[in-house]
Order: structure tokens, then sequence, then C-alpha cells
């Protein structure tokens, strides 16, 4: 008999996590994170086990869900999901254990980051393919523009397994809420797990429109740099928190009604 593999879980969703057993306001964003869960599969922003997205409890700041190691996106319910403190501890009952390299990431920018109460991270085809470029996310479309001043970077350093890295990713995040890991993919930090979202949508469309437009043959159109001065200021006052497009609450509202209309079993 293979040990390692039978002591693995075998149910396909652990219902660890219990309604009853935590407050109206622990289970409300149980149901966010999972619901963004599903979208990102929806999307194709999958990578097997190895990406993660995370949420501060609202009612216990200095506790966090994150998704069990050994379920798909797609598999991903409010229940599964599994609760640690900032070193990582389990806190809830679960048959799965949590990924170390993706809490080293997470848990450093929940505790210096008060503000943020939803981490994203993934590692998308074209996400990563820009994450190489020397140059990055480029000033070209609008998409990239209306976030720009919200991009920042962090160099490679190998797998996220080194504590010490967590200095240096807090320090190159800073105040942002998008951060491209060179060589690696793409991290949102957003105020609710809504804004997560929506950040991580518009990078990684800006994304695969810079990729599709590199690949058409053809050098890319330059825009003046009063245009891309323009459009980045007005990209700061959308997405300020009271802004237009603040927090992402309108988007949010629409994407979890596509799930309601698809009969996402998340909810439980």
């Amino acid at each position: 008999m293979n040990t390692a593999t039978s002591a693995l879980p075998t149910r396909p969703v652990s219902e660890g996590a219990r309604r009853r057993d935590m407050s109206e306001a622990e289970w409300k964003m149980r149901c966010d994170l999972a619901a963004l869960y599903r979208l990102a599969a929806i999307h194709g922003w999958g990578d097997l086990l190895a990406t993660h997205i995370s949420a501060r409890v609202p009612d216990a700041r200095d506790q966090f869900l994150i998704n069990p190691y050994g379920m798909l996106f797609e598999e991903i319910t409010a229940s599964s999901l599994v609760k640690v403190d900032e070193h990582g501890k389990v806190l809830s009952e679960t048959d799965y254990i949590i990924n170390p390299a993706g809490f080293v990431i997470h848990s450093c920018i929940h505790v210096a980051r008060q503000d943020v109460d939803c981490v994203m991270h993934l590692h998308t085809r074209d996400g990563t393919a820009v994450a190489t470029q020397a140059g990055g996310l480029l000033p070209a479309t609008q998409h990239a523009l209306v976030i720009y001043d919200q991009v920042t970077y962090h160099e490679f350093e190998g797998p996220a397994l080194d504590p010490d890295e967590q200095t240096r990713l807090v320090a190159d995040l800073g105040d942002k809420r998008i951060m491209i890991l060179r060589n690696h993919g793409t991290l949102t930090a957003g105020r609710t797990v809504g804004e997560a979202f929506v950040l991580m949508y518009r990078i990684e469309r800006a994304c695969r429109m810079q990729i599709a437009a590199q690949s058409g043959g053809q050098p890319l159109h330059p825009l003046p740099q009063s245009v891309i001065d323009k459009s980045v200021e007005c990209g700061r006052s959308i997405f300020s928190k009271s802004g237009f497009g603040g927090e992402g609450h309108r988007e949010w509202a629409a994407m979890l009604r596509k799930l309601q209309r698809e009969g996402s079993d998340h909810a439980r």
C-alpha cells in the first residue's frame, strides 16, 4: 500500500467548518471568499493546487481564511475554507493542510496592511508572461492605464518558502494594491473581496491584451505622455475609496448574481 497516498483525504469536499459554530460576519466572509474561488475557476485562473486567495475574519482580525491544500478552486465551499492564525496554525476542523508557501506570501501582507481584507495571488499564462518581460506592464491600453498607478513589482527569490522574504514583499508592495511578482505571477490586495477580484480582473485583462498586441507582429501604437498621465489620474480617481469604482461593490454584486444564475453551491 502507498501510505503517502492513502493518508490523503478522499472525500470530494471537506465540510469541516459548521455555520452554527461561527459568527454571521465570518460566515458571510466565507461565502464571499468561496464565491471568489469559483469565479477564479470560471475565468481559468487556477493552477492545480498552487495558488491561493485569503481573507481576514471580520470579527477576529488576526485570523484568516484560506483554501485547503488538496482542493481545486472549483471545489471550494464556504465550510471547506481553513481558518488559521497569522503564523499559519490551523484553527478550524478540517481534513486538509494549508500550503506553507502560499501562506508565507499572504500572511505578511495581512499583518502589515490592516486596510487589506483579501489577498489574491495567481500564476496565469498572461500575467506570468508579463511578469517575465523586462518592461513589465506597459502603459499601452486603457485597461493598463487606469490601474497603472497601483502596480508595483517584487523580484523573484525562488519558491516562497523563506520567511525572510516577507519583509521584502511588504516593502515592495508599500501602499499599493497590485503587485507583479517577477517571473512568478500577479497579486492583488483588496479592501474587500470584491475589490481584490476587480483589481485582479483588470491586471489580468491588461496583461492578456499586452501579450495579444505583442504577438501581432506590428509595433505598438505609442501614446503621448499627456494622455498617459491623464488616464492614470482618471484611474486613481475611479478606484479611490470614494470613487465610482471604489472597492468593487457594483462589479462584485454582479458577479454574485452570475454565480446564482449558474446554480453555484459555494455558499454551503
